[in-house]
C-alpha cells in the first residue's frame, strides 16, 4: 500500500478532461501522487485534439485508453474529482470529493480546448497545495 495520496479524475467518457488532469498531475506532481483516471462510460479513444492541447504544453497523454470507472477505484482514492459525471459517480463517505465544472472539449477544436486545458492546470496546481501536508 502506497503512503502517497492517490488522486481519481472522472468524466463521461475518460477521453477528454480526466485525461487532461491525470496527465498534468503525473507532471507536476512529480511522482509524489498515485494518479488515476476513469469515466462512467468510457470511450473507444482519447480525444486527439485533448492530445494535441496536452503536447503544446510537453505533456504526453497520446498512450493513455480510456478505462471504466470501478467502485474499488474510488475505494482505492483519496480524493476523487469529478467532471460532469453527476450520478453516475459512485460515493463513498470518508473520501475527499470536488466537482470541477469545466466544458467538454469533445468535438471541439484546438483554439476551444486550449482555455480548458489551462484551467484544469490551474485547478491541478491548486490541488497538489492542498495536499502538500500529505507530501512531506
Amino acid at each position: 500500500m502506497s503512503d502517497r495520496p492517490t488522486v481519481l479524475f472522472v468524466c463521461v467518457h475518460n477521453a477528454g478532461r480526466s485525461q487532461m488532469a491525470a496527465g498534468f498531475l503525473q507532471a507536476l506532481g512529480k511522482g509524489r501522487i498515485d494518479v488515476r483516471s476513469a469515466g462512467s462510460m468510457p470511450g473507444d479513444a482519447i480525444n486527439p485534439v485533448a492530445v494535441e492541447a496536452m503536447a503544446e504544453v510537453g505533456v504526453d497523454i497520446a498512450g493513455e485508453q480510456p478505462k471504466k470507472l470501478t467502485d474499488d477505484a474510488v475505494v482505492a482514492s483519496d480524493v476523487v474529482i469529478t467532471m460532469g459525471c453527476g450520478d453516475e459517480c459512485p460515493y463513498f463517505p470518508g473520501k475527499r470529493y470536488e466537482d470541477w465544472v469545466l466544458d467538454d472539449p469533445a468535438g471541439q477544436g484546438i483554439e476551444s480546448v486550449r482555455p480548458i486545458r489551462d484551467e484544469i492546470k490551474a485547478r491541478v496546481e491548486r490541488l497538489i497545495e492542498s495536499l502538500e501536508p500529505e507530501l512531506s
